[in-house]
């Protein structure tokens, strides 16, 4: 049996201080110390200690800012994350957003319940509508910053709704190029692609080459009176900038999920709670990929969409015993690695290495069980952060004891 601590409510079923069964041999547990695994949501880990049997963190949802992913690299702790659950959620809710904003709903609303006791209403409202005249958003450039897995479905949305679509994405996957529509128009340039946009959305992490990745150039070049949503992360905004510009008109409207202090004090804002994954669909298929990944890796020692180790696929084991490794990426790994082996006489029937980074992974294949002694040498390399046994010897429950 593997444990898994639940750190929020996560779904239907999975929730905080819960002890579910998850299925294929893995439970809940409320005691940190029994847990092989931790199921997080937005609860932040940067201050936890975390226990030395924890073997990941499987994050239900995309982001990860609130979990120390160098430091648990360096324990050997593999952070998984759910890029893709959530984005028809999001997808869904920045359409509609666009839709319903390029008309003055919210404000031609506000005015009838401002008005509410007003005997005439009707008449009245007759009149006042023309102060809540909008503008139709089809046919009119929109620019989507980030292409991934939320992006290339709100780009693909808009591009159906009759939209001038540009998108841009250095560094957009090729599965994701291929779910791209060939009428969504793919700038190479960012500023090219902010040149006369009536509306800007971002669908980007949080990195350092995002950070205030759209500040005052970006937003002068758009057309005046534009509009721009952040549903991505706080942080990929110039907030002064977007103040600035709200203020001079240069920005007619900014839509954000993100309630900073700074947000909360400019004029002409919708701001939601954070809200944009927050469906029951969401939280379902989010669960789910998290769960499958975490499982994939404590059963098999598979890697798929990790945010601080690289992937890496072997599928099932079928020889005598599998063991992962992981580790610096630096020169000479492979080498040690395979010479303790060799020294031991342990015969490698497959082996890959992978590496993201600073960190990297190698999974090995052995004809038979490596011993204690041979672990615990592979340990001992300068570098190595962590050794597992995937597969231990038979009558070792989970390899526990060897599966560190």
């Amino acid at each position: 049996m593997r444990y898994v601590k639940i750190i929020d409510n996560i779904a239907a079923g999975i929730t905080r201080d819960s002890t579910p069964d998850l299925g294929d041999g893995y439970m809940g547990t409320t005691d940190l110390e029994q847990a092989d695994s931790l199921l997080v949501r937005a609860s932040s880990l940067h201050e936890m200690e975390f226990p030395e049997n924890l073997r990941c963190i499987a994050r239900s949802g995309s982001g990860f800012n609130n979990i120390p992913i160098e430091d648990c690299a360096r324990r050997g702790i593999v952070v998984f994350n759910a890029p893709g659950g959530n984005s028809n959620a999001v997808k869904e809710l920045i359409v509609g957003q666009i839709m319903l904003n390029s008309r003055d709903t919210l404000g031609g609303e506000k005015w009838i319940r401002d008005h509410a006791d007003d005997p005439a209403i009707e008449k009245d409202a007759e009149k006042a509508k023309k102060a809540f005249v909008g503008r139709e958003a089809i046919g009119r450039k929109v620019g989507v910053i980030g292409t991934g897995a939320v992006g290339s479905k709100v780009a693909n949305a808009l591009v159906s709704l009759g939209m001038d679509v540009h998108g841009y994405d250095p560094f957009i996957s090729v599965q994701h190029a291929y779910e791209l529509s060939h009428d969504v128009i793919r700038d190479t340039d960012l500023n090219e692609m902010c040149a006369d946009c009536d509306y800007l959305t971002l669908h980007v992490p949080a990195k350092e080459d995002t950070i205030k990745m759209v500040g005052t150039e970006q937003l002068n070049l758009m057309n005046r009176g534009a509009v721009l949503l952040n549903y991505a992360r706080k942080e990929v905004v110039d907030e002064e900038a977007v103040a600035a510009a709200l203020e001079s008109g240069q920005l007619s409207l900014f839509i954000t999920d993100f309630a900073t202090p700074g947000v909360m004090k400019m004029k002409n804002t919708i701001v939601t709670p954070h809200m944009g994954a927050c469906t029951r669909e969401s939280e379902s298929n989010c669960a789910s990929m998290a769960l499958g990944e975490m499982k994939d890796y404590l059963d098999n020692g598979n890697i798929r969409n990790s945010v601080n180790y690289p992937n890496c696929n072997m599928g099932t084991c079928t020889s005598g015993g599998r063991v992962a490794v992981l580790h610096a990426n630096v020169p000479n790994m492979i080498g040690q690695i395979t010479g303790v082996l060799a020294s031991r006489n342990v015969n490698i029937t497959r082996m890959i290495n992978e590496a993201a980074g600073e960190n990297a992974y190698t999974l090995v294949d052995t004809d038979a069980p490596l011993d204690q002694e041979t672990i615990e040498e592979l340990r001992r390399i300068p570098n190595v952060y962590r050794v597992r046994v995937v597969k231990p010897a038979e009558g070792i429950k989970g390899g526990v004891g060897l599966a560190n």
